[in-house]
């Protein structure tokens, strides 16, 4: 059986870790099934985010042989444009059938050859509203890890890309292969729509208008029930006017701005802090222990216990 000739591009200043995902999955550890090189515009040696470089095998005439086209991550995505050689190349191979792939930031790029268009997609979780606002021909989604089907995926941020990779796996050479490699990685494998990107809520911003005065007031008022009506009395404004102008400041529902809020709170406290689920759940407002694993689980998918095991390093 002839290898699946898959192509890994390197842009300056590429993120170390997110080139080293596939080059690590498919070089090392499938090289039966995978024919892995990696590229680079003109070829040559490219720098590395954060120091040292990388020399690739070859310049964008590699891609005309590939069967899968892997953009990782690279430094300064959002505004950085391209070379056009690039983008022509990509969308060349797009037309040709080629899968496309991107870990973290390389959506960018993808975005930039136009093959994301139409699409709903992913990247870092920290650029995902530069990425919808830079291209509306796309639906971002930054909750998951992995985004996409058949010939387009992208991925999310850095260690996403291990997700992305093992997805992969199980869709060229089957499940048995998939979980193979991802025990040789030390790597507990889970679906492409299982767990979502770990995100860090943006603070409230500093103001002295009346939404940014309420905003820091349910903060500090989380673990007590609030309705929309408590709030827009306590400010003296009307319940839909205050609705109204908190969306347009907040870009969502106060409703909605409140449960994020406290499914941030609920994070901070299980990975710092060892309050129980049910002491956690009543600082935070949602009452009970089980209203908060609902809640949790809908946000985030994974339960509060899962989210305090996976950033619990005693011991290591």
């Amino acid at each position: 059986m002839s290898r699946h000739r898959m192509v890994v591009v390197l842009l300056e200043h590429v993120l170390p870790l997110d080139y080293a995902i596939p080059v690590h999955v498919f070089g090392r550890e499938a090289p039966e099934a995978y024919d892995l090189v990696t590229v680079s515009v003109g070829g040559g040696a490219v720098p590395v985010a954060g120091g040292t470089t990388v020399l690739p095998d070859g310049g964008l005439e590699l891609l005309r042989r590939a069967e899968t086209i892997v953009v990782p991550g690279y430094a300064d995505a959002v505004e950085r444009e391209l070379p056009g050689s690039l983008l022509r190349a990509l969308a060349g191979a797009h037309r040709r059938g080629v899968r496309l792939v991107s870990i973290c930031s390389g959506a960018f790029a993808l975005a930039r050859a136009g093959v994301l268009d139409g699409l709903t997609v992913t990247t870092h979780w920290s650029l995902c509203a530069e990425l919808a606002e830079r291209f509306p021909a796309l639906t971002v989604d930054q909750s998951v890890l992995v985004a996409g089907s058949g010939p387009v995926l992208t991925s999310g941020g850095v260690t996403a890309g291990v997700d992305l990779c093992l997805h992969l796996l199980n869709a060229d050479l089957g499940p048995a292969a998939a979980r193979h490699v991802a025990r040789r990685i030390v790597m507990a494998p889970r679906p492409a729509d299982g767990q979502r990107q770990f995100v860090e809520k943006a603070v409230v911003p500093p103001g002295d208008d009346v939404i940014a005065r309420a905003q820091q007031w349910m903060l500090v008022s989380l673990g007590q029930p609030l309705s929309v009506k408590d709030v827009a009395t306590r400010f003296a404004m009307a319940e839909r006017t205050f609705h109204r102008r908190f969306r347009e400041k907040a870009g969502v529902p106060p409703l909605t701005w409140l449960r994020d809020q406290r499914i941030a709170r609920a994070k901070e406290l299980l990975e710092n802090s060892e309050l129980s689920i049910e002491d956690i759940a009543r600082r935070v407002g949602f009452g009970t222990a089980a209203n908060l694993r609902v809640q949790f689980r809908r946000a985030t998918n994974v339960s509060p216990r899962e989210h305090r095991r996976s950033f619990t390093f005693d011991g290591v």
